[in-house]
Order: C-alpha cells, then structure tokens, then sequence
C-alpha cells in the first residue's frame, strides 16, 4: 500500500522506458513491483493519494480492463502518455489542464475511445482539430471550454454519437442550425442527449430539429434563442427533457406541446412566451416538473389543463397573468405535487380551499393572488412536511390564530396582507418551531410584542416592520443565538434600546427606524454586534452625541441616524468603515432559504434624492450616510472623503458650520449629495466637477459664496440647489458680475488652503481691540448694565473670528 505524500508515481512494465519508483515515505517492498507487468484490476486505493500529480501505467498488462471512473476523481492529476492504450474505451478527465495539448489528444486520435469527458479542461477550437479518427465515440463531454466552433468532422462518425455536451462554451452569436449542420446532415442521427445550455448561440430553434428523432434530452437553456417553438418538435416523440428556459422566445406555447407522451421535465421559464396555456398540457401523464415562469402568458386555466397530470411534482409558474379557476366548486387535483409556486396568478378572493388536498406540498408560494378572505386555522396542520409557505402581497384578514405550525416549517411570509390583532396566540401557542426566516411586516397586528422568543430559536431573519406594535423591545429577543437581521420600522416602539440586545452578536442589519425609542445610542451597538452592515436609527427620539464606538462597525454600508435629536460632532473616525472606503468587500444582502430561488430580505426604507423609497433585491446596492435632521454642529471632518464606496450622503439641517472639505471629489461614487441648511461657509470646492455621477445635489441655504465650479453635472441642476448662498455663476442667474475670491495671500507670498487664516482680519482685530481696551474699562467698572452689554458684544466678535479663522 501507497502511503505518504506521494507526488509521482512510474508503474512500466520491463519493457518501458521507465525503471525507477519516485515516491516518498511508502514501504520498501513496493519497490519490487515496478520491476514485472502489472495485471489485474487497478486497485481504487488510489483515491488515497491526495496530491498525486503523476502516474504512469504505460506497458503492462491490465487484461483489456476499462480505465476506471475513479481516475477522474485525483484533481492533481496528470497522464504522461495515451500511447499504447489501445483498449482504452473510457475516459474521463474532466477539469485536467493537461488535457489542454495538441499532442495529448493527437494521442488518443484513432482510439477505441467510446465516452470521453474533457469538460473544463481549457480546450479550444483549434486544439480539438487535433483530435481525429474517434469512430467508436458515443458519449462527448465538452462543456466549460473555450470552443467557438462547430464539432469537425473530422473527429469521427457523428452520426453514431448519442450523447454530447457543448454547455458553457462561448459560440457567440452563432446560429443552432450552423452548429448542428452535421448533425443534420446524417440520415439517422442517433443523438440522445444534448446539452448546449449558456453557450450564447442565437437565432431560432430550426425546424430541423424535428430530424434528431431519437432525442431522449434537449437544453438550449440560457441562449439568445428568439422566435417561435417550432411544430417540428412534435417529432421528438422520444422526448423527455427539453429545456428552453432563459432565452428570447416569443409567440405562443403550441399545442401540439400535448403530444410529446414520454415528457418528464419542461422547463419554458423566463421568456417572451405570450397568449393562454394550451389545454394539451394537461395530456402529459409523465410530466413531473412543469415551469413557465417569467413569460407573458394570460387567460383562465382550468381542470382540463391539469386533468391526466397524475405524475406532477413541481408546478411552477410565478409572474404570468393567469386566472386560476376551477369549474367544480369541490374540485381536488389529480396530483400530489412538492413545489406548488403560483405568484402573481389570480386565485382570488376566496381562499383556494383545493390546496389542502396537496398533503405531500414542501414549497409553496402563493403570494400576489389577490385572495382577500380569511385563512383557515388549521391551514397549516394540512401540510406536514411544509418548508416554505410565502402568501405575502394578499388582502388576507383576520386574526393569527395559526394552529398545528408543521415541525419542517423553515420559512413563513405572512407580510402584506391585512392581518391583525395581537401575536399572543401566535408565537406563544406553539411549541419550539424550527423556522428561520418569519415575515410578518406590513399589516395591522397591534399590542405589545409577547416575551415568548424562546420558541423560536433557529430565527435567522425577523421582519416586523410597519403594524402597530407598541411597549418596549422584548427582552427575550436577545436570546435568539443565530439572528442575523432584525426589522421594527414603522411601529410605535418606545422606551430604549434593551440590553439584551447585545447578546445578538451574528446580526447584520438592525432596523429600528420611525418608532418612539428614546436614550442615548449605545455604545454596545460598535463593542458588541461587530458584523453590522446596516443600522437604521432613523426618526425616534435619540439624543446625545453619536457614540465613537460605532466606528467599530467596519463592515456598516448603510447608517441611517437622520430625524433624531443627536448633538455634538460628527466623530472623525468614519474612516474605520473599510467596507465603504474600499478595503473591505462589500454585501448583497441576501440570505439564501429553500424558496425554490432563494429569498432577499425585505425591503428597508429609506431616504435618497430627497424620496423616500423602499429597497429590497437592491438593498446591496445602497451605500448610504444620512445623519441629516439632528442637532449636530462643528466641521465636516475631512475623514469622510475616504468612503469613496458611499452613493448618498446626507448631512442637512443641522448646524455644521466651517468649509466643504476640499478632497470631496474623491467620493466619485456618490448619486445624493445634501449640505443644505446648515451654516458652511467659503467656497464650493473645485473637485465637486469630479463627481460625474450625481443626480441629486443641495447645499441651499448655508454661507457659501464664490463661483460655482463648472461640470457636466454641477450645472444640469435646478437654481433651488444653490438658493440662500452668495455663490453665482451657471445654473443661477447672474445678475452682477461673478468677482472671483482671491486664492492667494499676496502679503505672505504662500497659497492659501482650504481652512487657512486671514491674518488681515486676525491682526486688525487685535489692535482695535487693545486700543479701544483702556478706554471702555473704566466705565465698565463703574457701570454693570454696561459689562453685560460689552462681554456679549465681545463674545459675538470671537466667534465672528473663530469662524474666519476656521
């Protein structure tokens, strides 16, 4: 037995040209074996040399013996020859850069060779020409190279093959009808199985597809495929897998798609597919999986389109305009299907009762279905083996008086619908529930939020956002270990932010906005949930200064503390959030659940160009510091133009005061920018042309003045951008010449910079104030009416001074 980290190994037979057993740390006697011809089988204890790169097998004996699949298997893996393998019949190489040889496959050209697997091995075109003479070739694995051509015909006979896999190559805009010509071309191809899925090809399914009469699997998924489904392909009676999803395809689904008996998988999704569902559907007594989401179809469905479906797994059909109704009132599927997913269908408005005849449902999403009725209470006990439940965007009334929550339940959506009443009953009836991810956002519910979380320890995603929820945050959210995003927004939420809290220590985004909470921000918030990507704190009644501890939040792309009562300076430490300055990566928001697709959070919102919108597949998009509304004063710390990630920054109506800092240019990806109604002062800083993508601009109503630097951008805004200022020069209308603000100051011969002191003013302020000093003392001593008077006088003129000078 091989041992050890063995790198090379050189097996010949006497004959070879190969004497020596190179390996390292392995037992003595092995050597001995090098010395005679193997036979034998070849012994899947191979497996075991993990970082086997080499290994030659040349000039023995194996006795006709098939090179078995699990060779394929050693990932370091390189042969040194294919010459004198003339049995070989099998060989599976896939992902093996050594393949990548016009000498390797020149090799194996003339072989026996009957399945060949070179998928992922960077062949090209050119490099394939090499590769001739394969007549007993039947299975050819192909995909995930660099190939721009159709097969040559000199590889072989390619009428004898039946399997072929083209997938993930880049054909560019080559027709299919080009790329099968041979094919074509044979009188009885004996084509099975064709895989051409993501290979950019284009044009229209030709109608000579109908010659490949024996295709057993066709998938053209993910092309530029456009035109209408042929009616040749009604030919393929042979036909159990065609694929046609994520093309261009257009017009309506045919007919004659009935007669194709042996079909098991149809998959149409994600085209321009239009007009009704063809009631043949229905005849497909094998079909298991049926999916023609993400078309154009409309019209009714009804039993006949379903009536011989008695195989049906998986039904989906998610964003077409199709009404869904049944002409027996009682009617009961003739399936039992695992995926049911209707979104956007019309099933309303009663409830569709015939759903809990599916007992076997894992996934099921019927959410925008307009149903308005209310849910039965023991609409969940019906599905014992329910995962996934999604009735999310209805009009569904009642209260939450759910029963018999099944034990498999890892995701359930109730939000947007018109639920309401307590959640007493709801979450803490039940026993402990495994779910993960619960929606419950954008209804009615009302009362306090119950002290029973304990039942719900596997949360990963909480979204209670805009009901009515009043009192405080209960304490036993904090004991839910494997929390990663926690949504209140929009309730009447009061008191401050519990303890507890910090015990969350996986959250990701933290959304608190537009309740009553009160308090100073914690410092816990940086110190303790360090994995926060979004914290929204906006409109409650925080005071205080902005916690320095919150700059511990390295990974935050969205901090939202705007239309509280926060005071004090913006912390100059902003800079720490590598995740907007470039140095650490940044998030998409997404939590992948078995919804069949995956599931985004919801949404958040929140305030950009001056709207307020709702966010939610883009969520990851939203690079966002709003600290706007509050009472905060001091200078803009020039430490923020390092976020140069950040899309909107809002800083407006507070009481900054001093210049915009210079380097605000750097932020070349900022969309919203908002400086308005605060007190700045000096000049627009010229770097602000550099901000190209900007379609949201205020600094209204502060102390600017001076030109306004001239950019594309900079002057496609309206004047109301500008007002309140001293500032001229396009887009405002000039009604006096624009003099323009000296930059240099010629007593010193030194460039002035942004910030600098003007000594003129420092200077003349100095002297009147010790000349006039004397004078007044006197009658400030005798007089106290007149030292209240002088010192506010005073005090106003340092100010006035400190601002220059600042």
């Amino acid at each position: 037995m091989l041992r050890g980290h063995v790198h090379r190994v050189h097996l010949p037979g006497v004959d070879g040209h190969c004497y020596s057993l190179n390996y390292y740390n392995t037992e003595k006697a092995y050597e001995e074996a090098s010395k005679q011809r193997l036979k034998g089988d070849i012994n899947p204890s191979l497996l075991d040399l993990k970082q086997l790169e080499h290994l030659d097998l040349s000039c023995n004996d194996f006795g006709g013996i098939r090179v078995p699949k699990f060779i394929g298997s050693l990932e370091n893996l390189s042969f040194h020859s294919f010459r004198n393998l003339t049995s070989l019949e099998l060989l599976h190489v896939a992902k093996k850069y050594f393949m990548n040889s016009s000498l390797m496959l020149k090799e194996l050209s003339g072989s026996k060779v009957v399945s060949l697997d070179i998928s992922s091995c960077g062949v090209s075109s050119l490099l394939l020409d090499s590769l001739r003479n394969l007549t007993s070739l039947i299975s050819f694995q192909l995909s995930g190279n660099q190939l721009t051509k159709r097969i040559p015909k000199s590889l072989g006979d390619v009428c004898n093959l039946r399997n072929i896999d083209l997938s993930h190559n880049n054909f560019g805009n080559i027709s299919l009808t080009y790329l099968l010509e041979n094919f074509f071309e044979c009188k009885s191809p004996a084509l099975e199985s064709l895989f051409m899925s993501n290979t950019h090809i284009a044009g229209t399914i030709p109608k000579s597809i109908g010659h490949l009469s024996f295709l057993r699997t066709l998938d053209l998924s993910v092309n530029r495929i456009s035109g209408s489904i042929p009616f040749s392909i009604k030919r393929l009676s042979s036909l159990e897998v065609l694929d046609l999803s994520q093309n261009q395809l257009n017009d309506s689904l045919p007919n004659m798609i009935g007669q194709l008996s042996l079909l098991k998988t149809l998959n149409l999704s994600n085209n321009r597919l239009d007009g009704s569902l063809p009631n043949s559907l229905g005849q497909l007594s094998n079909l298991i999986t049926v999916d023609f989401s993400y078309n154009f179809l409309t019209g009714v469905v009804t039993e006949s389109h379903f009536v011989k479906l008695v195989s049906l797994k998986r039904l989906l059909g998610t964003c077409n305009n199709l009404f869904l109704r049944p002409q027996v009132s009682n009617w009961i599927p003739p399936f039992q299907v695992q995926n049911l997913i209707l979104q956007s269908w019309v099933l309303g408005p009663a409830f569709p009762l015939w759903l809990q005849s599916q007992m076997d449902i894992r996934y099921l999403d019927i959410s925008n279905t307009s149903i308005s009725s209310s849910m039965p209470g023991s609409f969940l006990s019906s599905f014992p083996n329910l995962k996934c439940l999604n009735i999310s965007s209805n009009r569904i009334q009642g209260t939450l008086n759910l029963l018999g929550i099944p034990s498999t339940l890892v995701v359930l959506d109730l939000s947007s619908n018109a639920f309401l009443g307590s959640l007493d009953h709801f979450l803490c009836s039940n026993g402990v529930l495994k779910i993960e991810f619960l929606n419950l956002g954008n209804n009615h519910l009302s009362g306090t939020i119950p002290e029973c979380w304990e039942k719900w320890p596997g949360l990963v995603v909480l979204n209670m956002e805009n009901n009515n929820f009043s009192g405080n945050i209960p304490r036993t959210i904090g004991s839910i270990p494997s929390l990663q995003s926690l949504n209140m927004c929009g309730n009447k939420i009061s008191g401050i932010l519990q303890a507890s809290l910090m015990n969350l220590t996986g959250l990701k985004i933290l959304q608190l906005g537009k309740n009553e909470i009160n308090g100073s921000i914690p410092e816990w918030i940086g110190t303790k949930l360090t994995l926060l990507r979004l914290l929204n704190l906006r409109s409650n009644s925080f005071d205080n200064n902005i916690p320095h501890e919150l700059c511990y939040l390295i990974d935050v792309q969205i901090l939202d503390l705007a239309h509280n009562n926060l005071s004090g300076n913006i912390p100059r430490c902003f800079d720490n959030f590598s995740a907007l300055t470039g140095r650490g990566t940044l998030s998409r928001f997404y939590f992948s659940f078995p919804l069949g697709q995956g599931s985004s959070i919801a949404g958040d919102t929140l305030v950009m160009k001056g709207r307020e919108d709702t966010y939610s597949t883009i969520l990851g998009l939203v690079r966002l510091l709003d600290l706007s509304s509050n009472n905060l004063i001091g200078h803009i710390p020039s430490e923020i133009t390092s976020l140069v990630e950040l899309r909107s920054l809002n800083l407006s109506r507070n009481q900054l005061t001093g210049r915009i800092p210079n380097k605000i240019g750097d932020m070349k990806e900022l969309i919203s920018f908002d400086l308005s109604l605060n007190k700045l002062s000096g000049e627009l800083p010229s770097s602000l042309s550099r901000l190209s993508f900007l379609s949201s601009f205020n600094v209204s109503y502060n102390n600017l003045a001076g030109r306004i630097p001239t950019s594309t951008q900079l002057q496609s805004f309206s004047e109301s951008s500008f007002f309140g200022n001293k500032l001229c020069g396009a887009p405002l209308t000039e009604t006096n010449s624009c003099k323009p603000v000296e930059t240099e100051a010629h007593t010193t011969g030194e460039q002035k910079v942004d910030g600098g002191e003007d000594w003129g003013l420092i200077i003349s302020l100095v002297v009147g104030f010790v000349s006039g000093f004397w004078v007044i003392l006197c009658p400030l001593i005798v007089r106290r009416s007149w030292r209240i008077v002088y010192f506010g006088f005073m005090s106003k003129l340092w100010y006035k001074a400190y601002d220059v000078m600042h």
